[in-house]
C-alpha cells in the first residue's frame, strides 16, 4: 500500500517508504500481527511446529532444542491440550478456535512491541473467547507489548482497551478513552454502533415449532483416522459420539460448544460433506447421500452451508458475481437475464452493494466475504 502526503513512525522511526529487507527485520520481531482467518495465514502443508519455528529461526539465534522449548512452553499457556502432539500436526486437524490459539502463540513467542489483533477472537466460542483475551493481555503487559485491537465487537472493546478510534469509510470519525466513546458518543455513527449492541429480548426465548421433522439424527458416530506412526497403530480420533437430534420445520436449532467439540464435524455431516461412522441421517425422511449421486445433488439443492471461514470457502480466481449465480447454473431453466435479477437481489438481501461485484474474495473486508457466502447459500 503506497501512501502519499503521510508518515507512519515507530518507535519514532519512519516506516514509509521503508526498504523491503529493512521491513522484514521489523515484520515479526518487533511487530506481529494475529490475522482474522487463521486457516489463510497457516501454511497448510508445513507442520505447527515449523511454522512456529520460523520466526524464532529469522530473528533470534536459538537452538533447534530451544526453539523447541519455547514453542512448547508457549503452547502449555494457550491451553493447547497435549503440546508435543500439537507440534508435528498440520492446520486442518484443528478446529478455527485452536488456529487462532496457536496463531497468537506462534506471534508472542518473538515477543513483540507491538501486537496488531485483527478479529483475535471471531472463530473462538464464547466458551473460550473471554480466556483467550485474557490471556493475550497477560502476555503483552508481561512484555510490555503495546496492542493495537481491530474489532467490531463494542463489548469485547469495553473490557479491555484504554482508547478506541472508531473508523467509518476509512476515517477515525472519533477517539477518546473507551468509556467517553462507547458510554458518551459524540458521533452519530458512534451512536449507531451503540445502539446496534444485541440487547436481551424481554419477551423471552423464540416460541417452539411443532412442524415436522426436517432433519433427523439417530446415535451418529464419526470418526477420524488416526496419524501413523512408526511401529505404532494409528488409534480413530472421535469427533461425534452417538449423537441424536430432530431439527423441524421452521425451527432454528443452537449447536453450542467449545472449539473442537465436534459442531462443524456434525454440521458437515448433515451436508453430506462427511459420512458418519455408525447412525443414521436423513433429510425429509431420506438418508442423506454423499458422493456425486444423482440423489446428491437433488437434496444438495434444499440444503445450503455456510462456513465459518469464508475466505477459504470462496473460489480466489471468481468474481464476486460469478461466486453469487454459480449455485444457478444448476437450473437450466434460468436464462442469464433471470440469473442477473436473482444475483441482484439475493445481493441487496444481505447488505452487499452491487458495485463489488466486480470484486474478487481479496478484496473485500472479512464482514463482506461472510455476506457473499450467505448470499451464494440462499442465492439458490
Amino acid at each position: 500500500i503506497t501512501t502519499a502526503d503521510s508518515s507512519i513512525r515507530f518507535e519514532g522511526r519512519e516506516l514509509t517508504g521503508l526498504a523491503a529487507k529493512a521491513l522484514r527485520q521489523i515484520r515479526g520481531a518487533q511487530i506481529g500481527m494475529v490475522f482474522q482467518e487463521p486457516m489463510v495465514s497457516l501454511n497448510p502443508a508445513v507442520t505447527i511446529g515449523e511454522q512456529m519455528a520460523e520466526g524464532l529461526r529469522l530473528h533470534r539465534d536459538m537452538s533447534r532444542a530451544e526453539i523447541k522449548g519455547r514453542s512448547l512452553a508457549m503452547l502449555e499457556r494457550i491451553q493447547i491440550k497435549d503440546p508435543g502432539k500439537c507440534l508435528a500436526a498440520y492446520p486442518h486437524e484443528f478446529s478455527g478456535g485452536m488456529r487462532q490459539r496457536i496463531m497468537l502463540a506462534s506471534v508472542m513467542l518473538l515477543k513483540p512491541r507491538l501486537l496488531i489483533a485483527d478479529e483475535p477472537t471471531t472463530a473462538l466460542d464464547t466458551l473460550v473467547q473471554r480466556d483467550v483475551l485474557d490471556l493475550m493481555v497477560e502476555l503483552t503487559r508481561e512484555n510490555g507489548t503495546a496492542v493495537l485491537l481491530i474489532s467490531h465487537d463494542l463489548g469485547m472493546v469495553s473490557h479491555y482497551v484504554n482508547n478506541v478510534t472508531v473508523m467509518c469509510e476509512g476515517k477515525a470519525v472519533e477517539q477518546g478513552s473507551s468509556t467517553q466513546v462507547l458510554h458518551a458518543p459524540q458521533h452519530d455513527y458512534t451512536r449507531r454502533l451503540v445502539d446496534a449492541l444485541p440487547k436481551r429480548s424481554a419477551g423471552g426465548s423464540r416460541r417452539s415449532v411443532n412442524g415436522a421433522p426436517l432433519v433427523e439424527i439417530s446415535n451418529v458416530i464419526i470418526d477420524y483416522p488416526g496419524r501413523h506412526r512408526l511401529f505404532a497403530r494409528a488409534q480413530p480420533k472421535r469427533a461425534v459420539d452417538r449423537v441424536d437430534l430432530t431439527i423441524r420445520r421452521g425451527e432454528t436449532l443452537a449447536l453450542v460448544g467449545a472449539s473442537g467439540s465436534g459442531k462443524t464435524t456434525l454440521g458437515r455431516a448433515i451436508v453430506g460433506l462427511v459420512r458418519p461412522s455408525s447412525g443414521t441421517i436423513s433429510f425429509l425422511g431420506k438418508a442423506i447421500a454423499s458422493g456425486r449421486s444423482a440423489d446428491t445433488r437433488l437434496q444438495r439443492r434444499d440444503m445450503q452451508i455456510v462456513f465459518q471461514d469464508p475466505y477459504s470457502s470462496l473460489d480466489p480466481r471468481q468474481s464476486i458475481a460469478e461466486i453469487v449465480t454459480e449455485p444457478l447454473k444448476l437450473d437450466a431453466e434460468l436464462d442469464r437475464k433471470r440469473r442477473t435479477a436473482r444475483m441482484n437481489e439475493v445481493i441487496e438481501e444481505v447488505g452487499l452493494t452491487r458495485d463489488l461485484l466486480e470484486r474478487f474474495p481479496h478484496q473485500l473486508s472479512g464482514g463482506q466475504r461472510q455476506r457473499v457466502a450467505i448470499a451464494r447459500a440462499l442465492v439458490f
